[in-house]
């Protein structure tokens, strides 16, 4: 499978640099289409507005989104135009809530999701949903691009989280055509389970089916040294070099990781480097 589809949403023109360079550089270098969506949103809660004041803020907030999206559209319009990737462009607005459903709309037809991180300062709330969206509804691995660094077309060492989950599974599967031009993946295993069947050899069936692939592999077996699980990632990331983290995403619920953190929630708030992510 190769990526000829690359899909990104963009909401604020400030966060759009970093993810479109990436975006472009990927379409460039693997000679894919570039489609992106730029959306002017409705934040308010219509639940909570005083009684006969409905029509006249819809009516505010409704403009205020279009405004947003003519804004979006027009910094990401000039971007591309300078580009020389084939690339597409449509704009729309939505409330908060029912956002998703037009980012999955178009994710389900695109092989890679381009998203910029969803947590940190100066950051919409809208972030978050429209990763998820895409993950989830849309069915998309999702390439998350931290605030700063270089652009990653070919990755040259790749940290592939393992923990036997079929989240981690689909995330090595999707990332396939990343895996086989690395120089080396690391395999990276934490803590694995004593009882698990593959106890004697931790890693060692995934290894066996990339490297039919061409992929050449190497297991890392580490003890959680740290409080959390991405924290060792991390740090593992940054010993080895590794340009990219593959992991799977939400291996419990997103209630769950959202009330009392987890894996892919503290690696999206975090990680340094890009971070590839499936479920």
């Amino acid at each position: 499978m190769a990526y000829k589809t690359l899909f990104s949403v963009i909401t604020d023109t400030a966060l759009a640099g970093p993810v479109l360079d990436q975006a472009i550089a990927m379409a460039t270098a693997l000679d894919a289409h570039l489609d992106v969506l730029c959306m002017g949103l409705d934040r308010t809660q219509t639940g909570f507005y005083y009684a006969g004041a409905n029509a006249l803020i819809l009516q505010e907030t409704i403009t205020r989104a279009q405004e947003e999206a003519r804004a979006v559209e027009a910094h990401v319009r000039k971007i591309l135009s300078a580009s020389d990737v084939r690339w597409s462009l449509d704009s729309g607005v939505a409330q908060l809530a029912d956002m998703g459903r037009h980012v999955a709309q178009r994710a389900r037809f695109s092989d890679l999701v381009i998203l910029p991180k969803p947590y940190g300062d100066k950051r919409g709330v809208e972030l978050e949903p429209i990763l998820e969206s895409a993950m989830f509804d849309g069915a998309a691995p999702v390439l998350m691009v931290p605030e700063a660094g270089p652009v990653l077309t070919a990755p040259r060492r790749i940290l592939l989280a393992w923990n036997e989950s079929d989240e981690a599974l689909a995330a090595a599967r999707t990332a396939l055509p990343l895996l086989i031009g690395a120089e080396t993946v690391r395999i990276t295993v934490i803590d694995p389970p004593v009882h698990s069947p593959t106890r004697s050899d931790p890693g060692g069936l995934l290894s066996q089916y990339l490297s039919r692939h061409g992929v050449s592999c190497e297991i890392d077996v580490l003890s959680k040294t740290m409080p959390r699980v991405s924290d060792v990632l991390m740090r593992h990331a940054a010993d080895i070099e590794a340009d990219l983290i593959v992991m799977g995403a939400y291996g419990h619920s997103r209630f769950r990781e959202a009330i009392l953190g987890g894996a892919t929630r503290n690696m999206l708030e975090h990680a340094k480097i890009p971070v590839f992510l499936a479920h």
